[in-house]
């Protein structure tokens, strides 16, 4: 099966990339803007750094976008592992590699545990980098309250290894449609954007193994737990209400742990904030990191 076409969104965010060869992997990273502290965008599964477009208008000073090893357009191998301490240690060598000393996190799904590792190297003065603010947008945070899409259980029930065939698309489809709140359509093109980055490079073959994070996550809970709740600079989630994988409940217990959390909901949002509202999402991000609003847009002319 061809892979799918990219749209000119996509392959706009493609060139304006580039690739950064960093412990035997190579990663896509998008950058834009100029500040002294960088923002750096994590994405989730089966995500990318393109579900991050909609957003960057909405942000300013210096965005940092990367596709973990695995998705978008890094590297996609059968044979290599993908371990959430090891997507950590290509965030901490990628922003190495980049001149990055201090920055703040924003992460959505798998990239908010891709955070909490983050953050309890951070806490166990191991990390090569400090993190000044974390925003954390809906992400499987208590795995075990998480209710995982009729997909993503197949896919789990799958051997972890690469398929040997493509991933059905109406199998992607469903799956992806099934985690955008019920209440309204996904904004047009998602779906099918979505699907093109996962296929990219064969990477819908990965899914079976990719997935296994969701396994990683259970085993280690605790540990990623402690990451979040004892990071001492400040923590905000900011989550979709109606998202139907990862529940407000864990935004209620994570919270309770560490009440200094600040949390912002988004009413009939989704799993996907940065997809379905980016413009409120920004201007949320905005107040959580203290930076002005965004200017409001120029009138037309009058003609």
């Amino acid at each position: 099966m061809p892979e799918q076409r990219l749209s000119p969104s996509v392959c706009d965010w493609r060139d304006g990339g580039r690739r950064v060869d960093v412990i035997g992997r190579s990663v896509f990273v998008h950058e834009s803007g100029v500040s002294e502290i960088p923002i750096v965008l994590i994405h989730g599964f089966p995500g990318s750094s393109h579900d991050w477009a909609g957003l960057v208008p909405h942000l300013r000073g210096r965005l940092i976008a990367m596709d973990l090893p695995g998705y978008g357009f890094s590297d996609k191998s059968a044979a290599a592992s993908y371990s959430l301490f090891e997507q950590a240690d290509v965030v901490e060598a990628l922003l190495a590699a980049l001149g990055v000393e201090r920055c703040i996190i924003v992460a959505h799904d798998m990239g908010d545990t891709v955070t909490a590792e983050l953050a309890a190297r951070a806490n166990a003065g191991r990390l090569g980098f400090a993190i000044d603010q974390i925003v954390l947008t809906n992400g499987s945070i208590f795995i075990d309250l998480a209710r995982l899409t009729r997909g993503q259980r197949l896919t789990l029930r799958l051997p972890g290894r690469a398929l040997p065939f493509p991933m059905p698309g109406p199998v992607l489809r469903r799956s992806l449609m099934e985690s955008f709140t019920a209440t309204a359509p996904p904004p047009s093109g998602a779906i099918e954007d979505l699907v093109a980055m996962i296929r990219h490079g064969r990477g819908d073959r990965l899914l079976p193994r990719l997935i296994r994070y969701i396994q990683e996550r259970r085993v280690h809970q605790p540990a990623w737990t402690a990451g979040l709740v004892d990071f001492a600079g400040p923590l905000t989630l900011i989550w979709g209400e109606e998202d139907p994988i990862a529940v407000p409940a864990m935004t209620r217990r994570l919270v309770s742990l560490r009440p200094s959390t600040s949390l912002v909901m988004l009413p009939g949002v989704g799993h996907w904030p940065a997809i379905e509202a980016p413009e409120e999402l920004g201007a949320q991000v905005r107040a959580a990191l203290g930076l002005p609003p965004a200017p409001a847009p120029r009138a037309a002319p009058i003609p």
